[in-house]
């Protein structure tokens, strides 16, 4: 069996697709050449992010609530804007509702500025008929997306409905995470 020497090949890839997703992704790299070009040769590439040499928090860890980053809330009968600046934000904490709340609500609104929207909500429809008294307890943990002129808001329509958390931007409107206050740099 005799061994060739393998040979570099540059072929050109004609492909609109994938031009336009590099013109896209790559905006520094207009105009310099319309064609792109493969080639069969393996070429290292060494990634100097902080994320690629582990001094980056991963993600998961991104999202741990801090006590300098946590704002809180106690929302009792009353509607409370929670976020109104572009970004991500992690909102935790439990939704109570006593039963002799007839049709007590707890729910989180997001709006626009025009139209308000319910996205995610607990509620008791009937006041119990005998003696019983309890509690609807609901933990949340949700992350919302808010864009320019967005907010979010915790609404308890009764004094018997309870919404205790709290709230904490974990990446801004270009999807940066934002590390817990007090971790290193």
């Amino acid at each position: 069996m005799a061994i060739r020497p393998s040979t570099p090949e540059i072929i050109t890839v004609n492909s609109e697709a994938l031009q336009s997703q590099i013109r896209d992704l790559l905006p520094s790299q207009n105009g310099f050449g319309s064609e792109l070009q493969a080639s069969n040769v393996i070429t290292p590439i060494i990634d100097l992010t902080a994320a690629a040499e582990g001094s980056g928090l991963p993600n998961d860890l991104s999202k741990a609530l801090a006590f300098g980053s946590q704002t809180a809330f106690d929302i009792k009968n009353a509607t409370t804007v929670i976020a109104n600046s572009p970004g991500f934000y992690r909102v935790v904490g439990t939704s109570t509702v006593n039963n002799n709340a007839t049709d007590g609500v707890n729910s989180f609104t997001m709006t626009d500025g025009v139209s308000v929207k319910t996205v995610w909500a607990s509620s008791v429809d009937a006041a119990p008929t005998g003696n019983e008294l309890s509690n609807l307890a609901i933990q949340f943990d949700l992350v919302f997306w808010l864009a320019s002129g967005e907010s979010v808001s915790g609404v308890s329509n009764k004094a018997q409905c309870h919404l205790i958390g709290s709230v904490r931007q974990i990446a801004d409107s270009n999807g940066t995470l934002v590390n817990p206050s007090g971790y290193p740099l």
